[in-house]
């Protein structure tokens, strides 16, 4: 199988080509730049330099979130549109699991990324019989209920800077990442955890694990119905 994968969940570009978890190409850029201008070039980039033509990928896999609210709909939006165009497979893996497949220790994995107002997107993550499972599921959370939720030996990686010295102080056998091999997402590792996943069955149907509503939904449901509150995929 000749696999895909995008990820522009947050400030960091990943693209990669893989054929039966051999890596043939692989693209990042950790700079903060417009996803929407650069992602499609990184494709071409990454899919010239492996040797393919479009029409030789079996599988698009993308991190569908959660992340920026405008960078992964950049990167789902490709990923439907390459996959109903070239009439092969999509598979999501979260953006989270991403950063977690960046490292294999024997504890509690928690990528983090940071949602502002010391809240933070994150799950809980281990290794099981070399498959990586979440423990705890990806959720939008206080850091402080985050950190009473951890019982063991726990690394903490992702967008951690800014959470550093609160994590220690709560959790004084945590580890906290400060290097970007491990705090950064990896197409490769996106690539590999695609192989594994199922496939999407309604293509067009897919959408983005925010798992926080956009501050404008916020507002708008304060005056309407919860019935409508999924209005911002609407339009």
């Amino acid at each position: 199988m000749k696999l895909l994968a995008i990820d522009t969940s947050n400030q960091t570009l990943a693209v990669a080509v893989l054929e039966e978890n051999k890596v043939l190409a692989h693209f990042q850029l950790n700079r903060k730049m417009n996803h929407s201008l650069t992602l499609m070039p990184a494709i071409e980039t990454v899919m010239e330099a492996a040797g393919l033509k479009p029409t030789d990928l079996d599988r698009i896999v993308v991190a569908k979130g959660p992340g920026s609210y405008t960078g992964i709909r950049i990167a789902v939006t490709t990923a439907k549109t390459l996959a109903e165009t070239l009439k092969i497979e999509l598979a999501t893996v979260s953006s989270l699991a991403v950063i977690a497949g960046n490292t294999r220790i024997n504890k509690l994995i928690v990528p983090l990324m940071d949602a502002r107002r010391n809240n933070v997107y994150a799950g809980v993550y281990r290794w099981e019989n070399k498959q990586l499972v979440n423990v705890i599921a990806d959720q939008h959370i206080p850091l402080a209920d985050l950190l009473n939720k951890i019982k063991e030996p726990a690394l903490f990686i992702g967008e951690t800077s800014k959470f550093k010295d609160q994590i220690e102080s709560i959790l004084t056998n945590a580890d906290v990442s400060e290097e970007d091999e491990v705090n950064l997402p990896n197409g490769i590792i996106l690539g590999k955890l695609g192989f594994l996943a199922q496939p999407v069955e309604n293509v067009h149907g897919l959408v983005p694990a925010y798992l926080k509503r956009v501050e404008a939904e916020e507002k708008w449901l304060e005056t309407h119905q919860p019935e409508d509150e999924n209005y911002v995929e609407k339009i």
